[in-house]
């Protein structure tokens, strides 16, 4: 059962072959067999679970059942779950129980999905490794068998290598500037983060408000779109939500490619790739040609801006958001405080982590006076240049494609004493999340034994079209079912 895929499973559910409780017993399990290997999960509601399934399994036998109604997933450790443990990867959060659900919770818990666990992550999403969470690093399932621990990606590593690893069909991701895309490509599974606005951000840790972004991550496209169906939709708790029709995302599926106008983004196609890692693009692009999309050259002339802006944007806007962690309200307290400006240094300072530490320091920077016309509005500016470039983009094309990495995963330790060098894995998926576009990440071949994806990139809600290239790309490559060893 474990490698079957959501949409399978649900035919399985519907059809009486197997129930919820014997499918959820099977995944648990799996996980406490597996799950020491790769610290993919910090919390697992074993107990939960089991009573989740047990009334899915009576949801179905009353006829009220939808396509996920006793499906086995899990929620990256982001998302507030009322009465689960939710951390956000970090040690200020390592007590934290919400008494309440995020709208992305609600959404699966009303759909009558199993929930298994949370998944670790980067603290407070702020890496592109899963080394920087409190918990420990997770460590991707491709590699191991090559005798070498290799990352899984971030900050949705947790979710990504869960999914790899076949310990759950799908998981819940955030994607802030390639959270969701990269980690999808460097475990050789299928992410997909929407366009900004399209799912609820409301109950969801943030790290920076005009970026985050909830999405899905699963091994095929057509769970991506079971997933996106469950979570998109506009709410009246969150301010940045578009009220905006959603479509049924798996009905589009099907359709011929036919006339596809694909872009490349000659920036995309730099010194930064290696020769291995083009080719494995180039190669996906022809079997586009062969399905009858049709290719042309495109500019991105700012994209090489893009860095340099998130790197401002999104720090600063982390200094906002993380100042409530202040040891007063809830979270991590430190003790025996001597008086309030202790309280807020040392909890701040034993709170968070080195990656953290750093954010917050140069977002602070950046919106001091004297400096935010300089740099926050400097980057805002180049931000909407970045937009811009997309939009004048898809006048002549569909879609775009890229790699999504520069490389496939690199070994554990290897760059986290050199975080330029770590911002860099993220090259060719931040502008996508500055101009708040669709995009997703599938796999389409490997480099030296380890999995690599090519990104899709589409206009402001083209999430449909977007899956509909990656299902027919699936149905005539089997990159996406490959498994680790």
């Amino acid at each position: 059962m474990h490698n079957k895929s959501v949409a399978e499973l649900s035919r399985d559910l519907e059809s009486g072959q197997v129930s919820s409780v014997e499918l959820t017993q099977q995944f648990l399990e799996r996980i406490r067999q597996e799950d020491s290997k790769y610290n993919s999960f910090i919390t697992v509601t074993e107990n939960q679970a089991l009573a989740d399934a047990k009334a899915a399994d009576e949801q179905r036998a009353a006829g009220h059942a939808t396509p996920w109604t006793g499906v086995p997933f899990a929620h990256k450790d982001i998302f507030c779950t009322n009465g689960v443990l939710t951390t956000c990867g970090s040690r200020m959060l390592e007590n934290f129980v919400p008494p309440y659900d995020a709208t992305v919770t609600a959404n699966f818990r009303k759909a009558g999905a199993v929930c298994l666990g949370k998944t670790n992550m980067d603290e407070f999403a702020m890496g592109s490794s899963t080394e920087s969470s409190f918990f420990g690093a997770t460590t991707n399932p491709w590699g191991l068998g090559q005798g070498s621990k290799r990352v899984p990606g971030g900050s949705s590593g947790g979710s990504a290598a869960a999914v790899a690893a076949r310990l759950v069909p799908a998981a819940t991701a955030t994607d802030t500037g390639g959270s969701i895309r990269q980690p999808a490509a460097l475990c050789g599974i299928t992410g997909l983060k929407p366009t900004y606005g399209r799912v609820s951000r409301y109950g969801m840790i943030a790290f920076a408000s005009s970026l985050d972004q909830g999405g899905t991550m699963a091994r095929t496209a057509e769970d991506n779109a079971l997933m996106l169906n469950v979570m998109a939709g506009f709410d009246p708790k969150d301010s940045t939500s578009i009220d905006r029709e959603v479509p049924d995302y798996t009905a589009a599926l099907n359709e011929p490619l036919k006339g596809l106008k694909i872009g490349l983004p000659k920036e995309y196609f730099s010194d930064q790739l290696s020769p291995a890692m083009e080719q494995q693009v180039r190669d996906a692009v022809k079997e586009y040609e062969k399905l009858g999309a049709t290719v042309k050259e495109v500019s991105l002339p700012n994209a090489k801006l893009a860095i340099a802006a998130y790197y401002v944007i999104a720090p600063a806007e982390a200094s906002a958001n993380l100042s409530r962690f202040d040891g007063v309200r809830y979270g991590y307290r430190c003790e025996d405080p001597k008086d309030l400006m202790d309280l807020y240094t040392r909890t701040r300072a034993e709170g968070f982590g080195n990656e953290v530490k750093r954010r917050i320091l140069v977002g602070t920077y950046a919106l001091s006076a004297g400096y935010f016309d300089a740099y926050y509005l400097k980057a805002q500016k180049v931000r909407r240049l970045i937009q811009q470039d997309f939009i004048n983009a898809f006048k002549d094309v569909d879609v775009l494609m890229s790699p999504t990495t520069p490389s496939p995963a690199f070994n554990q330790g290897e760059k986290t004493n050199d975080p330029v060098t770590m911002y860099l894995e993220d090259v060719f998926t931040i502008a996508i999340n500055l101009a708040g576009i669709p995009a997703m990440s599938i796999p389409a071949g490997f480099v030296d034994g380890l999995p690599v994806g090519v990104q899709i990139i589409g206009d402001y809600f083209s999430e449909a079209r977007l899956l509909n290239a990656a299902h027919k790309f699936q149905q005539v490559t089997d990159w996406h079912q490959r498994e680790p060893q």
